[in-house]
């Protein structure tokens, strides 16, 4: 026993030396499927022939932004890099919970930052927080819209043009909601309140901002005609879905849709996603320096690395989602004489007139109707008592269908028992 003690002392004693000198070590926390293969791996080398020391770095996913926030928030988990989304990023700001960026430090050759920020990016990360420029603490990852995915074959365009397509009867049990409160929230309370913006009585801004009771509550309503037709609320198997035609509508993500898109037409299927013409949001992820980072120059060194363009070419084209880097480079990459050429000039100064995908990215004209999510604060659980009623009380097809088969399945084992209890009873008795 004393020798297992003493084995056991030396073992806390090593792993205790080891975590206290954290110079050599980079904790790194993103969402997951969310890189390119292998840039974990370049980045250890480039680090190490740009400063001569070796890094090590430890990679963990999450997939809830208010999971991943907790164990900074309450756990002070010593993460030195962090990929919030926006409202997140906007709630860790307000709480200070994040380190203000410095790359002069980085020699001009190998700063990858200023130059290639896009100036959509950077004007609505200005937005994030009135008061703190949002730039100095975070720097933008992937971004992209919500929208519709739809089966061209079943849908027209037509109907897929409005985000009343996902209450059209016509659809029932063909529809997938995203289980996500403020991504389904922003779009309906923008189709909600259209004559409002078209009157100039209401920006978009402030109805991501500031909610009122009633504007829940017409939100709310809306949902409950929505929750009759879905089959189901999900997460991230809603591109699977469409990719394999058992649903025809979809309110989804830019990204989600481009992987869909391309998996179905494997098979057949003619899938396309459009921002209906009421408008919709845009989202962006980013990476910070949490407030108990230990390792803050590798840290920056990393984000740098992370926008260096050939990067995030490779992180863009392996993960389906649009990088937020405006580096002319970028946009080459995607250009596609497949497609008609669009008005791309927000994001990469110049480009009037470029054949590009328009589900990455949106033409002037969408993007001048999409809204940046916020964070409600307080009212947030608001938004999340309101989901819940919604849900709740939702008896889709889906949740049909579990229910019937679990009742089915306790009938066939009551039944099985006591038949086996006769048969049990039947052989003793001989």
């Amino acid at each position: 026993m004393k020798k297992l003690f003493v084995w056991l002392a030396a073992a806390i004693l090593i792993a205790t030396s080891c975590e206290g000198d954290r110079s050599k070590t980079l904790k790194v926390y993103n969402w997951s499927d969310y890189i390119g293969e292998d840039v974990i791996a370049d980045f250890e080398e480039w680090y190490q022939e740009q400063t001569g020391e070796e890094i090590h770095v430890v990679y963990q996913t999450f997939d809830v932004n208010e999971a991943m926030l907790a164990k900074i928030e309450k756990g002070h988990e010593d993460f030195d890099v962090v990929c919030p989304s926006d409202y997140i990023i906007e709630r860790m700001l307000n709480s200070g919970l994040l380190l203000p960026l410095d790359f002069s430090a980085i020699p001009d050759e190998i700063n990858y930052i200023v130059n290639n920020r896009s100036p959509y990016i950077e004007g609505m990360f200005r937005q994030i927080n009135p008061d703190i420029d949002a730039n100095d603490y975070s720097v933008a990852y992937m971004w992209g819209t919500t929208g519709i995915l739809y089966n061209a074959d079943k849908v027209t365009d037509e109907e897929a043009a409005t985000w009343d397509v996902i209450r059209n009867p016509k659809f029932a049990g063909k529809i997938l909601i995203k289980d996500a409160p403020r991504d389904v929230y922003g779009p309906v309370i923008i189709t909600l309140r259209q004559k409002e913006l078209q009157e100039g009585t209401v920006t978009l801004d402030q109805l991501m901002q500031n909610p009122t009771d009633k504007d829940l509550a017409d939100v709310e309503a809306y949902l409950m005609e929505v929750r009759e037709l879905i089959c189901g609320w999900e997460a991230d198997f809603g591109k699977d879905q469409m990719a394999q035609d058992r649903a025809w509508v979809s309110l989804n993500w830019a990204g989600d849709a481009v992987w869909a898109i391309e998996e179905g037409a494997e098979i057949g299927l003619n899938l396309k996603y459009v921002v209906p013409e009421e408008g919709s949001t845009v989202w962006f992820d980013g990476w910070v320096i949490p407030k108990y980072a230990q390792n803050i120059s590798a840290a920056t060194m990393f984000i740098n690395f992370m926008c260096r363009p050939d990067i995030a070419i490779r992180n863009m084209e392996e993960t389906g989602y649009i990088s937020s880097n405006g580096d002319i480079s970028v946009l080459e990459s995607q250009i596609d004489e497949e497609f008609d050429p669009i008005d791309v000039s927000y994001f990469f100064p110049g480009a009037t007139e470029v054949c590009v995908d328009p589900t990455l990215y949106p033409t002037r004209h969408t993007i001048e109707l999409c809204a940046l999510e916020h964070d409600w604060g307080q009212d947030t659980e608001k938004l999340i008592s309101m989901w819940s009623r919604v849900k709740g009380q939702n008896a889709d097809y889906t949740t049909v269908i579990v229910i019937a088969a679990v009742v089915l399945i306790a009938i066939a084992w009551f039944v099985r028992t006591n038949m086996n209890k006769k048969k049990r009873s039947k052989a003793k008795r001989k």
